[in-house]
């Protein structure tokens, strides 16, 4: 019975390769996504469907110009237009929490300088132009300090560091029109 309990809870946790740079960020990456879930903001998956559609399209068009000789770089261009300029960094586009008086999401960047250990995660607004939107708020901070040296996420601390940023970003005062 004590073998049960063991497997249990061995597949709640959370364990990466803490040599390998990509898999520490994406468990960090994937950790933030839930937190903030859980705080009530839910995913806005408007600009992952915009990039699918133009990727389904580019595909096609790609498929036709084998055929005949006419350039299709166009569009892949634009593809990448707006991943430079409204993607960036971001792991999560969200809609304002319900029962908010917050007509913006949030933004949830983040950023793992590789041969580095500190990891930066910023939450900005979606819209930063709106009057509701609050200052952007980062916290950076050395992965050292939430994984166990068998690569184990301790997700009470991050958790608790995820939140107080959250909460650090949402008692900041909206911008005042000038």
């Amino acid at each position: 019975m004590e073998e049960k309990k063991e497997e249990s809870t061995n597949k709640n946790v959370k364990k990466t390769n803490l040599l390998d740079h990509n898999s520490i960020k994406h468990m960090l990456d994937e950790s933030v996504s839930d937190i903030v879930k859980s705080r009530g903001y839910k995913e806005d998956v408007r600009l992952s469907n915009l990039k699918l559609i133009l990727g389904t399209i580019i595909i096609l068009v790609a498929l036709v110009a084998q055929f005949y000789n006419k350039k299709y770089v166009v569009l892949n261009g634009v593809l990448q237009l707006i991943l430079y300029t409204k993607e960036k960094n971001a792991i999560l586009f969200t809609y304002p929490p319900e029962g908010s008086f917050t007509s913006t999401g949030l933004v949830v960047s983040s950023k793992l300088p590789r041969f580095s250990d500190d990891y930066t995660l910023t939450i900005d607004s979606a819209d930063p132009k709106s009057i509701s939107a609050g200052k952007s708020v980062q916290l950076t901070k050395s992965v050292t300090q939430w994984f166990t040296k068998d690569g184990v996420l301790v997700e009470g601390l991050f958790w608790k560091d995820v939140e107080a940023l959250i909460k650090d970003y949402a008692k900041e005062e909206p911008k005042k029109k000038k």
